[in-house]
């Protein structure tokens, strides 16, 4: 079938352009936000492969089921439709495609298309997530493509992913791109999330430089080629036998190559525009400043107020795949963030609660045991003009879908004759009246004074090494915020002993220091943990006790 469209002209920075460029076997590329990783190198190595490799199996490898079904499968495939490939007419997700589609079918058949892309030409790419939807498990894969890459296990790779990507050479062995991966992310902030840098010593700049050489030496000796043609003369032998070795020696060096880039959002700077990248400085908390916009490396602090707390040990992801898995891909649905989508609320308990109060920001810390874990399943704030009665309302709206809609409110003396961040009314009596508003019960529990800082320190670290009545643990995806305050809480020498350094707080805040970076939210925790640690509480429902730790 022919047709008389146009070819469409796409965009690509100079950063996307190297990536594609080089094609080298292994690319990792460090970036930083809205440098346009799905646009102009996810999507481009993925229609790369597919075409090449018509019939071949590649996979999408996430974290969790909801970072792929949210993030890297629809901005690719978006990416890809800008292009001009259509849902339903080029490739179909999560389903078989029908029989008048007339797609090939690939050399691998899938046990079932649930989580596969399927594509015209009889390329696939499955959906695989650490979290158990679409597993590596029995796989065989042409090619892999890692993006987000800091939020993924090393070990599960290892062990999993990266087997089913090796060994069996197949119809695509003498391709410089089977076998190929692609490592997407912005600079990680943890031990565990930097796996991939390790790439950088495995990175032969000279090896690479050579590619660059040939891809140019090919590119001139094509253009001559072109040349005696336009013109009727017959190239001589050597020129074509030079011209097929260039290729072969390109795609033998290309085959082994490991291409390692580190690239600033400043780099796409022509698209972003200085205001973006000011509007970033000022909007995000330093740390992630520097590491997802400028792309740097930043040491963590060590030996800060929380020095016991753990990626390895203290954080979790959790996501109801099974509800995500009813969405069946429907990406605006997607695109609705509740309750619902948390596989670690258990929906027919109470939630405890505990909050910070200040004139310009507010917190809610949000909790459930389940045994000895103190799951902090999410944190909420709210700044400025917005206070207290919005931040409960935002609760509300979001835990709208929870079964029980009851809260265990647990509160100090600063809650109590105060009223600087909302009305004559102090903090507790505001919370506790809004919560009733949006028809959900509240059991206020007073907890008296707050814990002197050395004292405080000193039980949250011996819970956090399991030496207290509660072990606190976090879900990464709810509490992003919080746990980079908490990361960053340091500590300093006063009169009477350290203290947690909140001596910031009351500072009016910058591009460089922002308010949610700050220690407010660590407070709001410190009191929910003191809360669940020391008064553990019953509360009435249905008619009957049920204990709050169920």
């Amino acid at each position: 079938m022919q047709t008389n469209r146009a070819p469409k002209k796409i965009y690509f920075n100079a950063p996307q352009q190297r990536v594609m460029f080089t094609g080298a076997n292994t690319s990792v590329v460090v970036g930083g936000r809205r440098l346009g990783k799905s646009h102009g190198i996810v999507a481009p190595f993925t229609l790369r492969n597919l075409q090449r490799m018509p019939r071949s199996s590649g996979a999408f490898v996430c974290s969790t089921f909801q970072q792929g079904l949210t993030r890297t499968v629809p901005g690719t495939l978006s990416a890809l439709e800008s292009f001009g490939y259509k849902r339903n007419v080029h490739f179909f997700v999560g389903r078989k495609p029908p029989k008048s589609a007339n797609f090939a079918d690939p050399i691998i058949k899938p046990e079932s298309y649930d989580h596969v892309i399927a594509w015209y030409n009889g390329s696939i790419q499955h959906i695989i997530s650490q979290d158990g939807v679409g597993t590596s498990n029995s796989l065989t894969l042409d090619y892999l493509i890692m993006d987000e890459a800091k939020l993924l296990n090393f070990d599960k790779l290892k062990s999993e992913t990266f087997p089913a990507n090796g060994g069996f050479r197949g119809h695509f062995g003498h391709l410089p791109y089977h076998h190929s991966q692609l490592i997407v992310s912005d600079m990680p902030t943890t031990k565990k999330g930097s796996w991939f840098l390790t790439y950088e010593e495995k990175c032969d700049n000279e090896l690479i430089d050579v590619i660059h050489a040939i891809i140019h030496e090919k590119w001139r000796l094509l253009e001559k080629l072109k040349t005696f043609q336009e013109k009727g003369i017959e190239p001589k032998p050597y020129l074509k036998n030079e011209y097929k070795r260039l290729c072969k020696d390109l795609a033998g060096l290309q085959s082994i190559a490991v291409d390692y880039n580190v690239f600033s959002s400043i780099e796409n700077l022509q698209v972003l525009g200085e205001a973006y990248i000011k509007q970033m400085k000022r909007d995000l908390p330093p740390l992630v400043f520097q590491t997802s916009i400028l792309c740097k490396k930043v040491g963590l602090l060590k030996d800060g107020f929380y020095n016991n707390l753990k990626d390895n040990e203290h954080y979790y992801t959790a996501f109801d795949n099974s509800y995500l898995q009813s969405l069946e891909y429907n990406f605006d649905k997607t695109k609705a963030i509740n309750c619902l989508q948390d596989g670690d609320l258990d929906r027919n308990a109470p939630i405890c609660i505990s909050m910070d109060y200040n004139a310009n920001i507010n917190w809610i810390v949000a909790a459930q045991r389940q045994g000895v874990k103190m799951k902090v399943i999410k944190s909420f704030y709210v700044k400025y003009d917005r206070k207290i009665v919005e931040l409960v309302n935002d609760f509300c709206k979001y835990y709208d879908k929870h079964n029980r809609k009851e809260v265990i409110y647990y509160y100090d003396n600063t809650a109590l004759g105060s009223n600087y961040a909302v009305n004559s009314d102090d903090f507790a009596s505001v919370v506790m009246n809004t919560f009733k508003q949006n028809k959900w019960h509240v059991k206020g529990i007073h907890i008296g004074n707050p814990l002197p800082h050395v004292e405080k320190h000193g039980l949250i670290n011996e819970a956090l090494k399991r030496r207290a009545k509660v072990f606190p643990m976090f879900n990464r995806d709810n509490n992003e915020a919080l746990l980079l305050a908490m990361e960053q809480c340091s500590i300093y020498q006063g009169p009477n002993g350290f203290k947690k350094d909140k001596r910031g707080e009351k500072i009016s805040e910058t591009e460089e220091d922002k308010l949610e970076n700050r220690t407010d939210g660590t407070d709001a925790f410190d009191s929910l943990f003191i809360g669940m640690n020391n008064f553990p509480t019953e509360m009435s429902y249905g008619g009957g006790m049920v204990s709050s730790w169920v």
